[in-house]
């Protein structure tokens, strides 16, 4: 099978298509999906890491995000490079991203076809560069993008507007999960590696999924925002229970590869609760939403810490609609039966 899109230095190999074929619906509603959407986000995500391999020196962009965050020049880059790639999608109208969260029309650099606008109208939201604070380390870092039907992804139903995430990973290989979730099809998660001497985005795991019957023999657990744990006794306790059940550590600081080290193990918990002294960071549209959709995808739960009238308690983090997008929360997710574990032990 050829490969035809509108970014004809880079490629998606004919295994690559097949797979998603088999995700997105072939009726002619979902066409721009593989002709230009998902070929153009891969190609930025190619982009942002040629530009972190050439990035020497990583340093404060004198700027700030409209959250008042202090930028990086790679912060800098990583959205250009996101935001121009998306200039050749007719069909992506409106975007917003961490770095600019206003939902804007998209300048696209030439015009849609009338049947192409008439069927599909995508609003994209995105983190462009995920994990700022350890990119000095040289730590792997990632990308984060949600795809929503629709002019705009406030005030819809995440559970059924978003239907695409993909998260690029930025380490000693460039890679990408990509999730795709359509009604009438089973949902797909999967790994994408990107070759740079062929240009192209190769499986190289077709399916990612997170274990949801027995315990494995090793279990990991990645525990974010360990300062919130002078707060909140249960959350200090259950790490302690880890300990003493021998679980194995693994967090980075950065979410996006903490994620993706459970899928690619099948197994492991991510927790980051919140505290009156210690509040959520994450943000609802740029990060909880497209990293639940790939939960979930693969078979996990991902749910969000939100305060209610007994206290905090455990939400379905797509089953609440965004109205701002500032909107901050804080999750646990991973495997089903871990996440209801911790859920169970920090609400108790």
């Amino acid at each position: 099978m050829e490969n035809t899109t509108t970014t004809p230095d880079i490629h998606l190999s004919p295994a690559l298509i097949s797979h998603l074929q088999n995700a997105i619906p072939q009726d002619g509603t979902r066409e721009s999906l593989l002709s230009s959407v998902i070929p153009s986000l891969l190609k930025s995500i190619a982009e942002i890491a040629k530009g972190l391999q050439n990035s020497h020196h990583v340093s404060a962009a004198g700027t700030s995000n409209t959250f008042g965050d202090d930028q990086l020049n790679v912060d800098v880059q990583a959205e250009s490079h996101i935001r121009t790639a998306i200039t050749t999608c007719p069909t992506i109208v409106t975007a917003s991203s961490e770095e600019d969260p206003v939902e804007r029309p998209v300048a696209h650099s030439f015009p849609a076809a009338p049947s192409s606008s008439q069927r599909e109208v995508y609003t994209l939201a995105f983190d462009p560069l995920d994990g700022s604070s350890i990119i000095p380390s040289n730590w792997t870092v990632g990308t984060i993008i949600g795809l929503w039907d629709g002019p705009t992804a406030l005030n819809c139903p995440p559970s059924t507007s978003q239907f695409l995430s993909i998260l690029g990973v930025f380490g000693p290989r460039t890679t990408a999960i990509i999730a795709i979730r359509f009604p009438s099809l089973p949902s797909a998660c999967l790994e994408a590696a990107f070759d740079s001497l062929t240009r192209t985005w190769e499986v190289t795991r077709p399916e990612l999924s997170l274990a949801s019957g027995p315990s494995p023999k090793t279990k990991y657990f990645s525990p974010a925002n360990l300062r919130s744990a002078s707060d909140i006794p249960q959350y200090a306790k259950l790490i302690s229970e880890y300990i003493s059940q021998a679980y194995t550590l693994r967090y980075s600081g950065g979410l996006v590869p903490d994620i993706v080290h459970a899928l690619i193990k099948g197994h492991g918990v991510y927790i980051s609760p919140v505290s009156q002294r210690h509040k959520a960071k994450l943000r609802r549209l740029y990060e909880l939403c497209p990293i639940a959709l790939v939960v979930e995808c693969a078979g996990g739960k991902a749910v969000e810490f939100e305060k209610g009238e007994e206290g905090q308690r455990g939400v379905n983090i797509l089953a609440k609609e965004i109205k701002e997008t500032d909107e901050r929360g804080g999750i646990v997710c991973g495997s089903g039966e871990g996440v209801l574990e911790a859920v169970t032990k920090i609400f108790a």
